[in-house]
């Protein structure tokens, strides 16, 4: 086992979770942190209790780390508000371990009009939460540029996979077909959407903690091809016994929706992502750490179904 300790932030959500068993998987020793300390890990991983967005708080859960993973983040309607803060009380505690942070990160800060995306994309924001990404992103390279920490940012876009609860696309396309329902797509069906399998970009995660030659670096994680939503929603039916209705969630029905549920009203500005081509480039991750063979978009589909398909019937 690797004598460096890796330790992941947020480890009881969909990406977290995920990076954890990566980790594990590489031989690393591992501390999975939440706030309660019941991320639902392996017994080989360090299980900790902490409240990161204060810095008693922070300073317990990455004490003693070599490499810190923020995957943590606050309730969706709220970054805004909370998530530069918790960013700042991170890098503060990371900082004062001489430790390396690697940021897990979505594509929002591109903003409309972005297509296929890469890491040279002017990171314009154009919407509350893509601003909010764009600037904890300067906040990370200033960290990084000054020389408190070392940091490196890795970037993908939605994602599904086993144990996703928390992606829109498990939620939507996934979980209601593994239990015989409906599924659905946001915007349109005939637009290319960016969509990562949560096992593969851990594993890239995973990477970009090991690798020196990261940091500094923000990083678009591997992705197949994009699909249409007709294509994924294709593809979730071809894995059922059974195939299901099919339907999209249009941004008439989120507005409709958003005054008796906030993640319908904060997905409002968020649906360029849907109704045009959103599309990642991972060239760099596969020119400098390649090459990194992504999961078939079938199989990927279908390992998520039969994940679903069976904690449905436990």
């Amino acid at each position: 086992m690797n004598s460096q300790l890796h330790t992941v932030l947020g480890a009881s959500g969909g990406a977290g979770n995920a990076i954890v068993r990566a980790l594990l998987d590489r031989g690393h020793r591992v501390r999975a942190v939440n706030r309660r300390g019941d991320a639902d890990v392996p017994a080989s991983a360090e299980l900790v209790a902490a409240d990161i967005t204060e810095p008693r708080g922070a300073a317990a859960a990455v004490a003693g780390s070599d490499v810190v993973y923020l995957a943590a983040q606050p309730p969706y309607h709220r970054w805004a508000e909370e998530f530069p803060a918790m960013l700042e009380t991170v890098i503060d505690a990371v900082a004062a371990i001489g430790g390396k942070l690697v940021m897990v990160d979505n594509l929002y800060m591109y903003g409309p009009g972005q297509t296929s995306m890469t890491e040279e994309s002017a990171e314009v924001g154009g919407t509350k939460k893509g601003d909010v990404r764009a600037e904890m992103a300067r906040t990370l390279r200033e960290a990084h540029d000054s020389g408190r920490l070392r940091v490196t940012i890795g970037r993908a876009s939605d994602y599904f996979g086993p144990d996703a609860d928390n992606s829109g696309i498990t939620a939507l396309a996934i979980a209601p077909g593994a239990a015989g329902k409906s599924i659905r797509w946001m915007g349109r069906l005939d637009r290319r959407h960016s969509a990562a399998y949560l096992p593969d970009i851990a594993h890239a995660f995973a990477i970009l903690g090991e690798e020196s030659k990261a940091d500094g670096e923000t990083w678009i994680l591997p992705h197949g091809p994009a699909p249409t939503g007709a294509e994924f929603l294709a593809a979730v039916n071809a894995a059922l016994p059974r195939p299901v209705k099919t339907g999209v969630v249009s941004k008439a029905m989120l507005w409709l929706a958003a005054p008796f549920h906030h993640i319908s009203r904060e997905s409002i500005e968020t649906t360029y992502q849907w109704t045009d081509d959103f599309v990642a480039d991972d060239d760099k991750f596969q020119r400098v750490f390649g090459p990194f063979t992504v999961t078939p978009l079938q199989e990927a589909v279908a390992n998520t179904v039969e994940w679903y398909r069976t904690r449905a019937s436990a």
